[in-house]
């Protein structure tokens, strides 16, 4: 998919030297850092996730048949 960005006319030029030092393309140098943005994003999220029941005082798996007997 395409997308229209503004970029400022030094940072064109880095990117450009950049690009031709690394042998790729200003595009593709663009996704990757989006992809490398992305990815550094959704680690932090799934680390913010991680040890979230370590607080309870209940079981994990008593909690579970607890709410299940419910049923």
């Amino acid at each position: 998919m395409r997308t229209l960005v503004d970029i400022g006319e030094r940072e064109v030029e880095a990117l450009d030297r950049l690009a031709q030092r690394k042998k790729m393309s200003r595009a593709a140098l663009i996704r990757k850092a989006v992809d490398d943005f992305l990815a550094r994003n959704n680690a932090d999220s799934e680390a913010e996730a991680f040890g979230l029941w370590g607080d309870r005082k209940i079981d994990g798996l008593a909690y579970q048949e607890d709410i299940r007997s419910e049923w």
